[in-house]
């Protein structure tokens, strides 16, 4: 392992970030400063699975070695994944489906887990399994099976097409009895509120949530007792509200919540963390905010939710290659979902920057976008070891 890490380090480590760590979170070079929130990049769930996935084609050399869907959700990282021979399965049919499996294979189960028949399919086929699963998405697990054996549905405040949330909601059923709604945010709530306080009709609650519930899930029977549960990598602030309003919800219906309604606290502690220090780092004089990382990442999504609901000029990028130019950036639009241009975005004179990235992000790509975009700057003072 020491060997695995030596190399997963020479691929995505930093000197320069960690020298801006060392400044106390700041660097300035010429007329731009840079401010990096105090907690930000890979986490150490998303190392322990890359770490694995390393190790996995080390000690496997000759293998054939599948991983479910992405390792995390990072292109870059995912294509060093890929470069190691290391085959998609599952999420990408085009590439490889599990009836192609041998016992001879290695699958490899990603940080965010996998839903239950699918892992159990991979078992029919006798393959030796890595599961890189995070330990707190384990933990949100044990909540929820515990939920189903009591008879209790689980509420899910996630995404539901996420792997993670399928992955958790599959462990909802339990044994086949238990069962599940995702709610998404604040509004589909209010949805589900209503329709624990007065009911209502039935066919259109389904209608409304489809995709979203467990197969044989009856609004009627099926929210009596609930229990909140959650995706980890969702907002805090919201979790917390989606659990104040059904909990009022159950207390206005029943006149009480004992026994009827539960909530375990599943935020995943390193997205909390991020999320904090990036209102820390909020509170600074900012001209503008990037926030580096997939944008399928569901943490990072979130930070950059926050950049936006703080007011603060926010360009949600993958990596530097998303700076064209002084004039051009690339960026993901969390209304369009989509990748938009924006222009004028790089103005000249003093600009102090915010940086932040979400647990899924190297640091050699937040270095990369720092470099650029001094480059686009004309700044060529030493600093940090920038020249």
């Amino acid at each position: 392992m020491e060997r695995v890490q030596a190399e997963v380090e020479g691929h995505y480590r930093s000197t320069l970030v960690e020298e801006i760590r060392a400044n106390g979170g700041a660097l300035v070079v010429g007329e731009t400063t840079f401010r990096l929130a105090k907690q930000f990049g890979f986490c150490y769930g998303v190392e322990r699975a890359i770490d694995l996935a390393y190790a996995a084609r080390k000690v496997f050399p000759t293998q054939r070695i599948f991983l479910l869907g992405e390792i995390i959700h990072n292109p870059d990282v995912n294509a060093q994944i890929a470069a190691m021979g290391i085959r998609h399965l599952a999420a990408h049919p085009s590439d490889a489906d599990i009836d192609e499996l041998h016992p001879e294979d290695i699958v490899i189960v990603p940080a965010f887990g996998a839903e239950m028949p699918i892992v159990e399919a991979v078992k029919a086929h006798g393959c030796q399994i890595v599961d890189t699963t995070c330990g707190d998405v384990m933990s949100v697990w044990k909540r929820v099976r515990q939920n189903a054996r009591e008879q209790v549905t689980s509420i899910i405040h996630g995404k539901s097409a996420h792997e993670e949330t399928r992955a958790t909601a599959s462990r909802a059923l339990g044994e086949g009895g238990g069962h599940y709604l995702v709610v998404l945010d604040l509004e589909e709530t209010d949805a589900i509120c209503d329709y624990i306080r007065h009911g209502g009709d039935k066919a259109a609650f389904l209608e409304r949530f489809d995709g979203a519930y467990s197969p044989g899930f009856d609004p009627d029977e099926h929210l009596r007792k609930v229990g909140v549960a959650n995706q980890t990598t969702m907002l805090r602030s919201e979790t917390e509200e989606v659990q104040n309003r059904v909990r009022a919800a159950i207390a206005e219906r029943d006149g009480a919540i004992a026994g009827n309604f539960r909530f375990f606290d599943t935020i995943c502690g390193a997205t909390q963390e991020r999320q904090d220090a990036l209102f820390e780092l909020l509170r600074a004089p900012l001209d503008m905010l990037l926030v580096v990382g997939g944008y399928n990442s569901s943490n990072t999504t979130h930070l950059a939710e926050i950049g936006e609901r703080e007011k603060a000029p926010t360009f949600f990028v993958r990596n530097s290659e998303c700076l064209h130019s002084a004039e051009e950036i690339a960026h993901y639009d969390l209304h369009s979902k989509e990748e938009i241009l924006a222009r004028d975005w790089l103005p000249s004179g003093p600009l102090y920057v915010g940086i932040t990235a979400g647990a899924s992000c190297p640091n050699n790509l937040i270095e990369d976008v720092i470099r650029r975009i001094l480059a686009l700057r004309g700044e060529t003072a030493q600093c940090g070891g920038i020249s």
